[in-house]
């Protein structure tokens, strides 16, 4: 390691110069996960490429952990294709590797143990996943409550702070080959979550109805900001609730207006301020403030209405009315046709899948699972967690049903209608949340062999 690299080491903060970064080294961004490319403001960097990201990101130091970090990586030459295969070390291992076994036992030993390394391989890859997503959903959760705290006391900012969040959300989707969405352990306050539920799933839709990149930061933001005018009234007022007074429907339903005012003083798109002013009218004419029907809603406007409106569902301000995700999604298909776009209604459901992120279902061999995350080219096929008694949730291995032909869901039913031990077992959240995942970034049960799958049917 060269000499201001050690010296960073024996630091009491280390820190070290962007033009001293080697592959291995384990850093730290601190710029929030909006303000760069990666998937985390902490890694450990792994290629040259990454490198040059940091180094165009205009830091002249970052932090880094050197007990995170890599040794056998630090200063080591990076060696091609070639070079490995000629290495020593390679030819006795190809040789080990050609042994013939000598009796059924060893064989038996061997599948074995090479069965329970590919279950903790897939289970590991599936809590880095996890921990992944909850992460980013955590970060975007800290930038929306930064923004929002800052709304009255310096709005221009606030209004910066939220359309930065809203591209990175883009950036981030826009990249992606495939997305899936995936249920997440809610981060803060039910405020930050049902915005970022109706951010996060707004975009998705938007990106499904092929909304060009600047029309997509627009309905972002002004999704993550549809409800920032109930930040001027009492906390009592911010859900619809059917015991609220004639003059308190009206006190609720003036937020949209003082949304409106707000996002102006924020500094907002007029794409933005109009979703906020629109996010409760519906196609039919029957929504509020100005009843305007669907032809005089903006395409963004229509795709935060229908996703408030599930989101609301499913959260709503009593929570013993609350529906299953599925639930609402039935519910919407069955009695929304009017008030919103059929065809974005379609797509919605599609894109949620039948069985969205956080319903419990059954499967068609009587177990039962909640549905973890859904990806929307295999809407019938989600990633399932199922209850084993035998196997705690944190050792439980996603099933990917689009890829077992014999597995499948019987039926969604509410959490009350569970056993109390599969109740606790699979419904740990009070919530649901949702963010997105991209493709590489989910684990299931596939690397664990069709042992496992064997062993799952009986």
């Amino acid at each position: 390691m060269t000499q201001s690299a050690l010296s960073v080491v024996n630091a009491p903060t280390p820190t070290i110069a962007t033009a001293d970064l080697q592959i291995g080294m384990f850093i730290h961004l601190d710029l929030g996960w909006m303000s760069h490319p990666f998937a985390l403001s902490s890694f450990r960097i792994t290629d040259a490429n990454q490198i040059a990201t940091i180094r165009s990101l205009g830091l002249a130091r970052v932090r880094w952990s050197p007990e995170h970090s890599d040794p056998a990586l630090l200063d080591a030459p990076v060696e091609g294709p070639a070079a490995a295969e000629s290495t020593p070390d390679a030819q006795p291992a190809q040789n080990a590797c050609a042994e013939p076994v000598e009796d059924a036992s060893t064989i038996g030993r061997a599948r074995a143990r090479a069965l329970r390394d590919r279950r903790i391989r897939a289970l590991s890859a599936q809590h880095a996943a996890v921990e992944l997503v909850e992460r980013q959903y955590g970060e975007a959760s800290n930038d929306w409550r930064a923004a929002a705290d800052q709304a009255a006391s310096d709005p221009q900012a606030a209004g910066q702070r939220m359309s930065a969040l809203s591209r990175a959300l883009v950036d981030k989707m826009i990249g992606a080959r495939e997305l899936s969405i995936r249920a997440v352990a809610q981060t803060g306050s039910d405020r930050a979550s049902h915005a970022l539920n109706v951010g996060v799933i707004s975009l998705l839709l938007g990106r499904l109805c092929g909304l060009s990149e600047p029309d997509l930061s627009d309905l972002g933001v002004g999704a993550l900001s549809h409800d920032i005018g109930k930040l001027d009234l009492p906390p009592r007022l911010h859900r619809p609730d059917d015991t609220y007074s004639a003059s308190e429907l009206a006190a609720y339903r003036e937020h949209v207006a003082l949304g409106v005012a707000l996002g102006k003083r924020m500094g907002l798109a007029p794409g933005a301020l109009l979703v906020i002013g629109q996010h409760h009218e519906y196609s039919d004419g029957t929504g509020f403030p100005q009843g305007v029907d669907g032809n005089r809603m903006s395409v963004a406007s229509r795709v935060v209405a229908l996703v408030n409106r599930y989101d609301n569902l499913c959260h709503p301000a009593p929570a013993v009315r609350a529906m299953t995700p599925h639930e609402a999604l039935s519910f919407l298909f069955a009695q929304g046709q009017k008030r919103f776009d059929p065809a974005m209604l379609s797509s919605f459901v599609r894109m949620m899948g039948v069985y969205p992120p956080g319903s419990i279902v059954q499967l068609t061999d009587d177990r039962y699972a909640i549905v973890e995350s859904v990806n929307a080219a295999r809407p019938l096929k989600p990633k399932v967690m199922v209850h084993d008694p035998q196997v705690p949730r944190e050792a439980t291995l996603l099933i990917d049903l689009a890829h077992d032909a014999i597995l499948g869901i019987r039926r969604s039913l509410p959490a009350d209608q569970l056993p109390p031990p599969v109740r606790e077992n699979l419904v740990p959240r009070h919530r649901t949340a949702w963010f997105f995942e991209t493709s590489g970034e989910a684990a299931t049960d596939a690397d664990a062999g069709d042992e496992e799958r064997v062993r799952i049917h009986h």
